[in-house]
């Protein structure tokens, strides 16, 4: 198949509006991919590369490649470019990557070559989730959504599943099972603004400590330990405490769910900065474990020697769980059979969270399966909410459906010499007419543009929600905002009235 197919239904999903209408797009692409390479266009409408992302920075995509004059480009070879992107390392390893990006530039269409930037990039903003683009795998073979969801939760993959499926029909679905050693995607938690609004939404429930570290899956059969991220890369080599955990347990064969954090000697957890950099360590990871030793806290187990729990409710699976796992080794939880009795215990329990370092709390339903995959809204988070007033400082032009719209902010403090210190960057939160609104007026702002980013003058004033801070030497300050959205533009306010960079450090707790 030629990329120029996928990239034209990638424009055509973009500017649709309907669901119904993206969902029918997708499926007749997905129907007429050749079985070979099913997987890989599904990979692609949704908006990543089945290798992970290549470590392209903006720099090589920026190269100003002429395009090819017409598509003979196919989706093999732009794979075969992709692994061979991924297998460059050593010295000149950058060098190497640039040119193999600009061949492949090169032999795109300009069409083709913004789509390719924005797969490189992890930035294809085309309005297809992997939910939608499940939905169109589902009416391209012609089998029931819920069923194809199922297998998704149970295998780990969408590519993987959907390209049984198109070539073996609803047959191939019966055939998919939860299985140790390989990883499925975790359940992840809706939000709520508080504790006694998720009581109210759950009834009876479990109120356990959200740890902000790395989500975790552990896989025993037997002597083997396999340990998986969130995104279900495998980490185990990395975290030998947590592979020499499991293997004390008593079960042989099961799949823990659970968060690693390292703690300092007074017990609260480290930063989030510092875990990330201690799991990614590859080269020496016993100096790492040394510099920094890693504690695993579980809160589920999906298996256990030999049957598969999903289905059963979180007061039973937690049962399994107390019964494989010493307390020491689980999320510390308060179960509420009664939200209006135990409604001051349940607020006490999570400022109690929170004066302990964490980020808050996951309020589950005791009735509640493990829906992999899936944000469900039988689990809810409730974490402080964080707000700085800060300076829009530069906009990037928009990819997708928000291409010809300024997009993705780049957002400052002031700074004690009476600039302003950059602490990151979002498009999280904007709404089409807000899209519209600061395109016009960033406009007006511009003082430079180099066809990427458009620069302004420090006037506008944005109130920013975000979850904390994270140490980054890419900034000027030396932290970076975690999860920044926006919430409302401040024509009230003038850039005098923007926060400093010294309240940002107060309010995060944190010191550069």
């Amino acid at each position: 198949m030629l990329l120029a197919e996928v990239a034209r239904v990638s424009r055509e999903v973009a500017a649709a509006s309907a669901r119904s209408r993206k969902t029918a797009l997708l499926a007749e692409l997905f129907a007429a991919a050749p079985a070979e390479e099913a997987a890989t266009v599904v990979s692609y409408l949704s908006g990543r590369l089945p290798q992970g992302r290549p470590g392209i920075g903006w720099r090589a995509l920026a190269q100003d490649t002429d395009p090819a004059a017409l598509p003979t480009l196919t989706v093999p070879a732009v794979d075969a470019a992709v692994r061979e992107l991924a297998a460059v390392g050593g010295p000149g390893a950058q060098a190497e990557r640039r040119r193999i990006v600009a061949a492949l530039l090169g032999a795109a269409t300009e069409g083709e070559q913004r789509f390719l930037r924005g797969l490189l990039s992890g930035e294809v903003r085309q309005g297809a989730s992997d939910a939608v683009a499940l939905e169109g795998v589902a009416a391209a073979a012609g089998v029931p959504a819920a069923a194809l969801r199922r297998a998704v939760m149970l295998d780990g993959s969408l590519p993987r599943v959907a390209a049984a499926v198109l070539a073996e029909g609803a047959g191939a679905l019966r055939g998919v099972s939860l299985r140790v050693g390989r990883p499925v995607q975790p359940m992840l938690a809706g939000t709520s603004r508080s504790v006694a609004d998720a009581l109210t939404a759950l009834g009876p429930c479990a109120v356990e400590e959200k740890l902000d570290g790395i989500r975790v899956q552990v896989h025993r059969d037997g002597d083997e330990v396999r340990i998986h991220t969130r995104s279900l890369d495998e980490i185990t080599d990395r975290l030998p405490e947590v592979a020499e955990l499991a293997r004390s347990l008593p079960g042989d064969r099961f799949i823990l769910d659970g968060e690693v954090i390292g703690q300092g000697p007074d017990g609260r957890p480290v930063p989030f900065q510092e875990i990330a950099s201690r799991v990614g360590s590859r080269v020496d990871v016993a100096a790492a474990r040394r510099g920094l030793p890693v504690d695993a806290y579980f809160f589920d187990v999906l298996a256990l020697d030999g049957r598969v729990l999903l289905d059963l409710p979180v007061r039973e699976r937690y049962a399994h769980l107390a019964a494989l796992v010493p307390g020491a080794a689980r999320v510390r939880r308060l179960a509420v059979e009664d939200p209006a009795a135990q409604a001051a215990e349940a607020e006490a329990f999570w400022r109690e969270a929170l004066d302990r370092g964490h980020e808050g709390v996951v309020v589950k339903a005791l009735d509640s399966a493990y829906e992999a995959g899936r944000r469900g809204k039988r689990w809810l988070k409730v974490k402080p909410v964080h707000t700085l007033d800060l300076v829009v400082l530069a906009a990037e032009r928009g990819h997708g459906r928000r291409t010809g719209l300024l997009s993705n902010l780049h957002l400052g403090a002031r700074a004690a010499d009476g600039t302003y210190a950059m602490l990151g960057k979002t498009f999280k939160g904007l709404t089409d007419e807000m899209l519209r609104w600061q395109t016009e007026r960033l406009g007006e702002l511009a003082v430079g543009d180099d066809g990427f980013t458009v620069r302004v003058r420090p006037e506008l004033v944005v109130e920013i929600a975000y979850d904390g801070l994270q140490r980054s030497p890419r900034y000027p300050a030396g932290v970076a905002l975690r999860f920044a959205r926006v919430l409302r533009y401040r024509p009230d306010k003038g850039p005098e009235d923007a926060d400093t960079v010294e309240r940002v450090l107060e309010q995060g707790g944190r010191s550069p």
